[in-house]
């Protein structure tokens, strides 16, 4: 399956005349493709979809998503194992009254 998961933007570059980001989703950084959201800033969260930003989500709603696709075992999915200790981390109490 692939997924359309929100990250936070951790800094922005232009590499070769395209926008860039590095992206933490919940401890596991990716390089993602800014094109479609080329005014995405540092801190903003952004939802990802195969190496693209495709646009911008408020942070309330990226927590709620990723503790939603944790608790579902879909990130594990998407991935891969070092995932779910990573977002356990990043958000210990998200999702524990569900």
């Amino acid at each position: 399956m692939c997924l359309a998961v929100p990250g936070r933007v951790l800094h922005t570059a232009d590499v070769d005349g395209v926008p860039m980001a590095e992206v933490d989703f919940g401890g596991v950084r990716k390089e993602v493709c800014l094109q479609y959201v080329p005014d995405a800033v540092t801190g903003e969260y952004v939802i990802v979809h195969v190496g693209f930003a495709i646009q911008r989500l408020d942070e309330a709603s990226a927590r709620a998503t990723l503790a939603d696709f944790e608790r579902l075992g879909l990130l594990e999915e998407e991935f891969g194992d070092g995932f779910a200790q990573a977002a356990a981390q990043q958000f210990p109490t998200e999702g524990a009254d569900r």
